[in-house]
């Protein structure tokens, strides 16, 4: 038995496996003073359905998956430790000066961002290293040893390192570590060149401070973790799902906390591309995951699952970058909790603000007043107020109806039906206006490529979101209300390494190229090992980093073969970069010179007894009667629309709109010409049809 739990803004989503490999469900709601308190509940409620105690059922269960963004709220609002920045002498301002980037390179009303470490608690230390990795001038013992005890006399909780070429020789900030160790035990430390050895001084140096940074919390917070569930029953393995789509062994996320960031978000393309794969065959698809506070949206193209360095904490520009590889996601301030609100030149917004679980939707009877999308499906006749979460959370339609009045129909002099009806559309244009970025950045035609959509709102507009976008089909999966979740269940305990090695195409370094590749395996190789009997199998590959000659920045390109030994691979390494850089920007330059400029390798290991599949348990209970209700569409105005339960769908079966396709998680509206097939993997695909 293995439990993955993902932790939103709004709700903590469960997934069991049981022993003979099928999953179930269960939410429970976020608790964003003590987010641990929504996981223990959401077991409490399985312990429930299992008819045992929670002790007996945690001691049947072998893994633990946790997916959490507690790591990203603590950048976001400040609870991180109080962070000391060492860096060269002459280079105190690379956190103030950053890449030079701006939004808006006009707009000088935005003030310039402060930088995540401030000055105040920034130390210069003397001592350089050149690009060559030769020493420049040695390092001042006597003054590290000063910097160091201003260090304690300023009461410092952690201390982050980042010197001038240490990824071309790191003995500086070795020696730091050192004294950090000797001179201030127990408080954590992060090294530049081990994080992220990677060019680019404010990456490596905003990366390094984060990472600093959340130590001693997520530390704490997982040792709680660990503790709480040890002390309800659990004796397995705790992993952590990362940025980059993996898990890892909790004691190692607490070692290097940046890696939790973008935690949450990171496994719903995971599970995405396994129901594109199932369900249609296509190794091209646009995930959505609609929450109660974000909509976050990624692609996977030919079966990869994309990844960025330009990660950004906060708005692009304005916030922190990560520096650091993570799956590329796009967040936007829209999901089921979105706040519809009327500005005062009469101007209808959704979002970006949400309702969150506390107090939530107006409809939830804890104190809400704003209205939110929930509340506007509510009162479209989309969601049974009677059948929120299975009946477990009953929906207060009076008070989603007098919201929507008060702050929306009323302020706009229209219909409530009319309100309600707008609210959803304006959300669906903000989701669509997410996706099209995303695909225009990355060449996809988003008409031809398969949505998949997940989170506990996605059914509520996924079918308007796919007419807009003129796509061919759309998948709502039994699991997607916890989509992520249910991802973390094919996930594989994976790291990546990477190293810089400069070289160039006209002058390739065939010696130091095998050299730094080996060197990476090595790195890949030893976590296998340390892995021991609990890994089944496990895949290796490798990558380089590379541009144009004298082009700023690089791109990232799979190695062909896992090796470069004659001009024949190197050629082949070539082409790849070219048809790579092609894609991109529509640009080839077979004439120019190439640079490569870093190297890295990925390890993923599959567990043994990992799932092979993602479908639910099927409902004990007999198939429900036929039922219907009213239902407002924009097409039709009030209709007597079909529900069906979306777990007693027999396989194969077809549903045609207007209809409700419920669970007790979620909920599928198809609007009037759309119509859906239950698939074998228990994915409801639809084919959305065009708007009237």
């Amino acid at each position: 038995m293995r439990f993955a739990v993902d932790t939103g803004g709004t709700f903590t989503d469960l997934v069991v496996e049981d022993d003979e490999g099928g999953l179930q469900l269960f939410k429970a709601s976020t608790t964003p003073a003590d987010p641990i308190r929504g996981v223990t509940d959401a077991l409490e409620l399985a312990s429930g359905h299992f008819g045992c105690p929670l002790r007996e059922l945690l001691g049947r269960a072998s893994m633990f998956i946790y997916g959490t963004t507690h790591a990203l709220n603590a950048v976001v609002t400040g609870r991180t430790a109080r962070t000391a920045f060492l860096t060269t002498q002459g280079h105190p301002d690379i956190l103030t000066l950053r890449e030079g980037g701006r939004a808006d390179a006009f707009d000088f009303s935005v003030p310039t961002p402060a930088p995540y470490v401030p000055r105040s608690l920034t130390w210069e230390v003397p001592g350089r290293m050149r690009a060559d990795g030769r020493e420049h001038t040695p390092l001042d013992e006597a003054a590290l040893r000063r910097i160091v005890q201003e260090l304690r006399a300023r009461d410092v909780e952690a201390v982050a390192v980042c010197l001038l070429w240490s990824i071309a020789n790191p003995a500086h900030e070795l020696r730091l570590g050192e004294l950090l160790r000797e001179q201030l035990p127990g408080v954590p430390f992060t090294l530049s060149h081990q994080l992220n050895p990677t060019l680019r001084e404010y990456r490596r140096a905003s990366s390094t401070c984060i990472d600093a940074s959340l130590k001693p919390m997520m530390a704490a917070y997982l040792a709680t973790l660990a503790q709480r569930l040890e002390e309800a029953g659990f004796r397995g393995r705790t992993l952590v799902v990362t940025s980059q789509g993996g898990v890892m062994d909790a004691r190692d996320a607490a070692a290097a906390p940046i890696a939790l960031v973008n935690s949450g978000p990171s496994m719903a393309p995971v599970a995405g591309r396994y129901f594109a794969r199932a369900d249609e065959g296509t190794d091209t698809a646009i995930v959505a995951d609609t929450g109660g506070t974000t909509y976050d949206v990624s692609l996977v193209r030919r079966g990869a699952v994309p990844w960025t360095r330009e990660s950004w904490i906060g708005p692009p520009w304005r916030g922190h970058m990560t520096g650091f590889a993570s799956v590329d996601v796009t967040s936007v301030g829209a999901g089921g909790g979105s706040i519809a609100w009327v500005d005062d030149a009469g101007m209808l917004h959704v979002g970006p603000q949400s309702a969150g679980s506390q107090p939530g939707p107006a409809c939830y009877g804890r104190g809400g007043t704003q209205p939110t999308v929930t509340d506007a499906s509510l009162v479209l006749g989309h969601l049974d107020p009677a059948f929120f979460l299975g009946g477990a959370m009953p929906l207060d339609a009076g008070a989603s109806r007098r919201a929507l009045q008060e702050h929306v129909a009323g302020p706009l002099g229209i219909g409530l039906e009319q309100a309600a009806s707008a609210v959803i559309e304006l959300a669906t244009e903000g989701m669509v206006q997410a996706i099209l970025d995303i695909c225009v950045n990355q060449g996809v035609d988003p008409s031809a490529a398969i949505l998949v959509g997940g989170g506990g709102a996605a059914g509520l507009n996924s079918c308007l979101i796919a007419r807009r976008l003129q796509s061919p089909r759309l998948l709502i999966p039994q699991v997607g209300a916890a989509l992520s979740a249910a991802g973390a269940m094919l996930s594989t305990l994976s790291a990546r390494y990477q190293r810089l090695r400069f070289t160039r195409r006209s002058a390739f370094d065939f010696a130091a190229v095998e050299a730094t590749l080996s060197a990476l395996e090595q790195q890949c190789d030893a976590f296998v090992a340390a892995q021991g009997d609990s890994v089944e199998s496990h895949r290796t590959e490798f990558w380089v980093e590379a541009r144009y000659a004298e082009q700023v920045w690089e791109i990232s390109v799979p190695l062909p073969d896992r090796r470069i030994a004659n001009e024949a691979d190197l050629f082949a390494l070539c082409e790849a970069f070219h048809r790579q850089h092609e894609e991109l920007f529509a640009v080839r330059d077979a004439q120019a010179d190439i640079e490569w400029v870093g190297w890295g390798a990925g390890v993923s290991c599959r567990v043994r007894g990992a799932t092979e599949g993602l479908r639910l348990r099927p409902d004990a209970a007999g198939a429900a009667p036929p039922r219907s209700r009213r239902a407002w569409f924009a097409e039709t105005g009030w209709v007597e629309a079909a529900v069906h339960r979306f777990d007693q769908l027999p396989d194969g079966a077809s549903v045609h709109g207007p209809a409700l396709v419920e669970s007790s998680f979620t909920t599928v509206v198809l609007h009037p010409g759309a119509s859906a097939q239950r698939r074998e993997s228990g994915s409801l695909a639809i084919s959305p049809g065009a708007s009237a």
